[in-house]
């Protein structure tokens, strides 16, 4: 068997869906609505199908849009973020996602998008293409009887307020609190008014069935939104007089920790809940120091979240601020011919100054490595310690640690 790659046209954009929704074990069902929409909100120029050549049937899929991603020091850069990806099992080991990737990795790095990232739904997937786990995540459940917040007390607010609202006060409130955070924190990318509009239920399509939710909105003394989070639960009693409902967060986005804390303090004392499952957080969240007990609150997933892939080094390291001093030789491999060469990394002035250059490298690493550290959270010792580094210079991986390492975490919130 055999496929052609190409962009795809818009009579094929239902075909294509279908694909990626039978790629992703979901009903490839679609409406005209879903279509229409489709069409509306994608860039088609970024949509690639594989086509069998014997059938024509859509065998393969792979979307990308443009991205703003928050780096270390609070400056976005543009990224291309890769989604959609399908390959049918029909098809598969024929190249047909490395033909896809190389095509929208090279067109991306030629449209000055100096990184790629995706959400990898299986780890050994991506780092063949350079990728490497930029950020990562934790969930937990609370069992709120435990947690030593006490009940007769009202929650801890800071100052401010938190209002409950409908899917029109969400839709103001949200982007304005989003948008704050994305100034402030690492791994944090942009999101649509689309987004925004499907996260509310004023747009819907037929693949994501929308429950309403609880909207909750803390605003600060001078009535500024400053957190936000949704939330639904479920109705189960034990017995006729026992409430023993879990609240889940879908969603919660805070501009400033005293916002943070007291959504968490209120989330933790919702009246007939008795656990809070909070959805895919920082590994380093407020949560449980919020709980005067923290083994109330159990970790119940743990895993790798966004992945990237820097395409271009020297804007990329400018780009963001370092925590450390220090000057690196960073010799680069990358096999695809991107971002590969020899930069040295100046980080002892106000701003960081990248270059290539002909001197000894300090240290040699993949692009998926450097990717690993871009936003500050993988260890450059650690990764030396594992072989994936090489260290050239004594004591250049410590220096590396110093310099790239972030004191609080990245997080991406948002899955694409």
């Amino acid at each position: 068997m055999s496929a052609e790659i190409r962009t795809i046209t818009e009579p094929e954009v239902e075909e294509w869906t279908q694909t990626t929704l039978t790629g992703f074990l979901t009903p490839p069902a679609v409406t005209a609505e879903d279509i229409e929409q489709k069409v509306k909100y994608t860039d088609l120029s970024r949509c690639q199908g594989a086509f069998d050549t014997d059938t024509g049937r859509c065998v393969a899929s792979f979307r990308s849009f443009a991205q703003q991603l928050t780096v270390p020091g609070g400056a976005a850069v543009t990224a291309t973020a890769v989604s959609g990806v399908v390959v049918l099992p029909t098809h598969r080991r024929q190249g047909l996602l490395s033909r896809m990737m190389e095509a929208d990795l090279t067109a991306a790095k030629a449209r000055g998008e100096v990184a790629a990232t995706l959400i990898a739904a299986e780890y050994p997937i991506y780092g063949r293409y350079g990728f490497g786990v930029a950020t990562s995540l934790a969930e937990w459940e609370v069992d709120v009887p435990r947690t030593g917040l006490d009940p007769r007390h009202t929650v801890s607010l800071a100052g401010g307020r938190i209002d409950l609202t409908d899917a029109a006060g969400a839709r103001e409130a949200g982007p304005v609190v989003h948008e704050k955070l994305r100034a402030r924190q690492p791994g944090v990318t942009d999101r649509s008014d689309r987004w925004w509009n499907l996260a509310t239920g004023l747009e819907r399509n037929s693949h994501h069935p929308f429950k309403e939710p609880f909207y909750a909105v803390y605003r600060s003394a001078d009535g500024e939104p400053e957190g936000f989070a949704v939330y639904h639960a479920d109705d189960k009693w034990t017995d006729a007089k026992t409430p023993d409902n879990t609240l889940t967060v879908r969603d919660l986005i805070a501009a400033t920790p005293a916002a943070e804390r007291a959504l968490w303090h209120f989330l933790c004392s919702v009246d007939w809940v008795r656990k809070v499952r909070t959805g895919y957080r920082a590994p380093d969240d407020l949560l449980t120091g919020v709980l005067p007990n923290q083994r109330a609150a159990a970790v119940v997933t743990s895993a790798d979240w966004l992945w990237l892939r820097l395409l271009d080094v020297v804007p990329a390291l400018e780009a963001r601020t370092y925590e450390g001093r220090g000057v690196l030789v960073l010799d680069v491999a990358d096999p695809a011919g991107l971002a590969g060469g020899r930069f040295r990394l100046d980080a002892t002035g106000e701003r960081a100054v990248c270059a290539p250059t002909t001197d000894e490298p300090d240290l040699a690493l993949g692009v998926a490595e450097l990717s690993s550290l871009y936003l500050g959270d993988a260890s450059p010792v650690r990764m030396a310690t594992l072989g994936r580094i090489e260290e050239r210079t004594p004591g250049a991986a410590a220096l590396a640690e110093a310099v790239f390492r972030t004191a609080r975490r990245p997080w991406s919130p948002d899955i694409f």
